[in-house]
């Protein structure tokens, strides 16, 4: 028991110093990941565009992957004037958030096997690919949760440690920092969104006349 607590704190120790999250419960504010800016969220005409910075990856040139079972989505990997790092876009269409294709997939965890944190079933209907520097990605969709899983080293053993994410000063869901399991591997931030509240409803009234 008291090896648990000693690993516990040990592992929340090495995450207070990786991220710095806003004042007070539900300031409003996302936190903050050494070496990674966003996710950031905007709508952009018939597509959801989540972006993020990773300033210790170099790429030598830009890359587009269409996303499996994703007919009308992608991701876009390329080098980042401002930090010599990289910038991943992943475009997820509203034909394919919407629509009911992608909830019909196989369950999935997260790589490795772990449940997915805050999710009773442990499990979301997934497809899971690798593009160049991202090993073991991961998006699930369900009626109710859009979830994006992008490998990332964060530098903690074992805890999995979850916080709100806000899209403007709303509560849109939770992104979690995933710590190496067992077998040292599939680290990563696990970011899910809300799709029974007001996250979907805003995305069916800006989508609704692009999917009649």
């Amino acid at each position: 028991m008291f090896r648990a607590m000693k690993s516990l704190s040990l592992a929340l120790c090495a995450f207070s110093l990786l991220v710095f999250t806003g004042c007070g419960k539900d300031s409003g504010k996302n936190i903050k990941l050494e070496g990674i800016q966003g996710p950031k969220i905007t709508l952009i005409q018939d597509s959801v565009l989540i972006s993020m910075v990773f300033e210790n990856i170099q790429l030598d040139g830009g890359l587009r992957y269409n996303i499996p079972k994703y007919k009308y989505s992608f991701i876009e990997i390329s080098p980042d004037v401002a930090t010599s790092g990289t910038v991943m876009n992943v475009s997820i269409g509203l034909k394919d958030l919407l629509g009911d294709g992608v909830t019909q997939l196989d369950p999935q965890r997260l790589p490795g096997g772990r449940n997915l944190p805050g999710v009773r079933t442990g499990a979301l209907p997934a497809v899971a690919f690798s593009i160049e520097k991202f090993h073991n990605m991961s998006v699930y969709a369900s009626k109710d949760v859009f979830g994006l899983f992008i490998p990332a080293n964060i530098g903690v053993d074992g805890a999995i440690a979850s916080f709100r994410f806000y899209i403007g000063d709303k509560k849109a869901g939770t992104i979690s920092l995933v710590g190496r399991d067992d077998a040292g591997a599939n680290s990563g931030v696990l970011l899910l969104l809300d799709m029974k509240g007001q996250v979907k409803e805003q995305l069916m009234n800006l989508s609704s006349s692009k999917l009649r």
